[in-house]
C-alpha cells in the first residue's frame, strides 16, 4: 500500500515517519549513506550549528518522499524526475506548518536556484547531485530565480539546502530518528492548536 494513499492522523504521522527511518536501507542518491542517513544527518548538522527547530526538521523531512512513495529512491541510470519533493510535501501537508511542507517541496527548487545564483555552489555537488539537478531542470534562469526569491519561506528553504547537501558523510556519527521526535511533535502538534 502506498502511504500517501493512507490517512495519517496527527498522534500517528510521527510514530509513521519513525518506522520509515528506522526500515530504510536505501542508499542515498549513488552516495556512501542511506536516505534516512542522509536526512539525520542534515538535521544533526542544523541542530549543532543551533538553527531554529524549522531548519532542524526541515533538514530531517526534506528527502522523506524518497521513502514514502511507489517513485522510490533516485538512481545514478534514471533518466526522468521521480519528483519526490511533491510526494514528501503531500504526506506532510495536513500535519505540519506550511514552513516545513515548503522545504519539503522547494528544497530542489533551493539547489536549481543556488546553482544559477551561486557559482561556488555548483562545484560543491556530487556527481550524483548534478546528475539528479539535470533531471530536475538544471539551473533555474533569471526570470525563475527571481520569482523563487519570493517564496514566503526563502531563507529557511535555502538554510535546509544547504544542511542537504552537507548530509552525505559516511563517517558521521548520527542520533536516530527518536532523538529529533520530540521537535517534530512539537510542531505537529503546533500545527494542530493552530487549525483548531
Amino acid at each position: 500500500m502506498n502511504p500517501l494513499d493512507t490517512a495519517l492522523s496527527a498522534t500517528r504521522i510521527v510514530a509513521f515517519l519513525q518506522n520509515l527511518f528506522d526500515n530504510c536501507t536505501d542508499t542515498y542518491l549513488g552516495e556512501q549513506v542511506t536516505v534516512s542517513q542522509h536526512m539525520l544527518q542534515g538535521a544533526t548538522l542544523a541542530q549543532r550549528e543551533g538553527k531554529p527547530v524549522e531548519v532542524i526538521v526541515g533538514a530531517l523531512l526534506h528527502d522523506i518522499g524518497h521513502v514514502a512513495s511507489n517513485a522510490g529512491c533516485f538512481a545514478m541510470d534514471d533518466t526522468w524526475d521521480r519528483r519526490h519533493e511533491d510526494a514528501g510535501a503531500q504526506l506532510l501537508a495536513s500535519h505540519f506548518p506550511q514552513v516545513i511542507v515548503d522545504c519539503v517541496r522547494y528544497h530542489v527548487d533551493a539547489k536549481r536556484y543556488l546553482c544559477a545564483t551561486q557559482p561556488d555552489y555548483f562545484a560543491r555537488l556530487s556527481p550524483a547531485s548534478v546528475h539528479s539537478l539535470n533531471l530536475q531542470g538544471g539551473p533555474m534562469s533569471a526570470a525563475e530565480a527571481e520569482a523563487f526569491e519570493k517564496q514566503v519561506n526563502f531563507k529557511t528553504i535555502i538554510q535546509v539546502r544547504y544542511f542537504d547537501e552537507a548530509g552525505k558523510c559516511p563517517d558521521l556519527e548520527t542520533p536516530d530518528f527518536a532523538h529529533f521526535a520530540p521537535l517534530v511533535q512539537g510542531l505537529v502538534d503546533a500545527h494542530g492548536r493552530a487549525g483548531a
